[in-house]
């Protein structure tokens, strides 16, 4: 008999995990609390270790026409536009890992995802209040008064994790002291600068802003990241203005502020993670994606690392009997944390190395950075892990 499976959350991690576990075949249902799933107007990036699993999903077809192939990374200082480095992507990376690097908008990838779903799996307008254990298996407790049993129970539900508060208790996510502005900018608007098809990021004294292609090419997303010592919500979605986005970055160079004017609406994002959990499961339920490691945007893998997640914990479930769920949780515990732990700090480290004032630091940064061309070796780790093979060793992202 198949296992009954319950998703609390339906983002990017909990419907890639409900593609992965149906695949394994288990019968899934996913919980969601909005009312009609969306996301919030963003890009993406899905390095090939995520996206070779999208493509053994069946979707690579569905991806191709809303994803943007990006040639390279390139770093550039803050002011004159100097290229500080320049990391090869496109087909340098397709051939040495097997799948692409895609840059996408959030909501297109997902509503890929939730429509290569099967009909009847993803519920909507469903807030999940508390889950707990039953003799036989688990249950969800809906707003509603409604509930569901399942065999095992998934925690997607992001950063502020019901499921997670609920089996080890409430803690507040730390601030990074970094905020971002976000927004999108309709391409045509932008053709005179001939802007090439890669991720950009310029670095410059504390803060960094990143741009590239998303949506087959028809916007341009871009993050404009600044330290701030103090924020009291937790939303990525508190409006900006493109005025207050301008003063944020008075002096930096002039293409910058020509994507800025470019567009109509800005979102504020104050970043936020948490230090690595102890634990992920509790008997048959456990978390997965920024419910148990979300990360600062500096690795560009907070997505991948929960597609990650669903596939290794689909491929732990594979064949396990109802009595041997919460073996099969620990064991994708222990397979997932070394990795996502590592990758959270290395995140963190880039908020650091991103942000350096010019001196004698940066000068050193910069010098490390000019001497990496082509493909970096260093991403064999990152790129080429597999999440779906068992048969290694738990290990971080490097």
């Amino acid at each position: 008999m198949s296992l009954k499976v319950i998703i609390v959350g339906g983002g990017i991690g909990g419907t890639a995990a409900a593609l992965a576990l149906t695949r394994a075949g288990c019968d899934v249902r996913i919980f969601e609390q909005a009312q009609i799933k969306s996301e919030v107007g963003a890009g993406i990036q899905i390095s090939p270790n995520a996206t070779r699993l999208l493509q053994r999903y069946g979707l690579g077809e569905a991806l191709k026409p809303l994803a943007v192939r990006p040639q390279a990374i390139e770093a550039r200082r803050w002011d004159n536009g100097a290229i500080l480095m320049r990391e090869e992507l496109g087909a340098a990376v397709e051939t040495a890992y097997g799948a692409p690097y895609y840059h996408f908008h959030r909501g297109d990838l997902l509503s890929v995802l939730s429509d290569a779903l099967p009909r009847g799996v993803l519920q909507t307008a469903q807030c999940c209040v508390s889950v707990t254990e039953t003799d036989d298996g688990v249950r969800a407790q809906f707003e509603d008064g409604s509930f569901v049993d399942g065999d095992l129970l998934v925690g997607a539900d992001g950063i502020h994790s019901t499921v997670r508060r609920v089996l080890f208790g409430d803690e507040r996510p730390r601030f990074s002291a970094n905020v971002a502005y976000r927004g999108l900018a309709p391409a045509e608007r932008l053709n005179h600068l001939g802007l090439p098809h890669n991720a950009t990021i310029w670095m410059g004294p504390g803060g960094h802003f990143v741009h590239y292609f998303v949506s087959g090419g028809r916007y341009v997303n871009f993050v404009a990241v600044h330290e701030q010592a103090n924020w009291e919500r937790e939303s990525w979605t508190d409006r900006g203005t493109v005025d207050d986005a301008r003063r944020r970055y008075a002096g930096w160079h002039p293409q910058i502020h020509a994507i800025l004017g470019a567009v109509d609406e800005t979102f504020k994002w104050a970043l936020f993670d948490r230090a690595p959990l102890e634990k992920w499961s509790a008997g048959r339920i456990t978390l997965l994606g920024d419910a148990c490691h979300p990360m600062l945007p500096y690795m560009a893998q907070g997505a991948a690392q929960a597609i990650e997640d669903g596939a290794t914990l689909a491929a732990c479930l594979a064949g396990v009997s109802r009595s041997d769920v919460a073996a099969a949780l620990q064991r994708y515990e222990i397979l997932r944390k070394p990795r996502t732990a590592s990758i959270q700090g290395a995140a963190r480290g880039n908020a650091i190395t991103f942000h350096l004032p010019d001196g004698p630091e940066q000068r050193e940064r910069d010098t490390a950075m000019g001497a990496s061309t082509g493909l970096s070796p260093s991403r064999a780790a990152l790129f080429g892990f597999d999440a779906e093979a068992l048969d290694r060793p738990p290990s971080g992202a490097s």
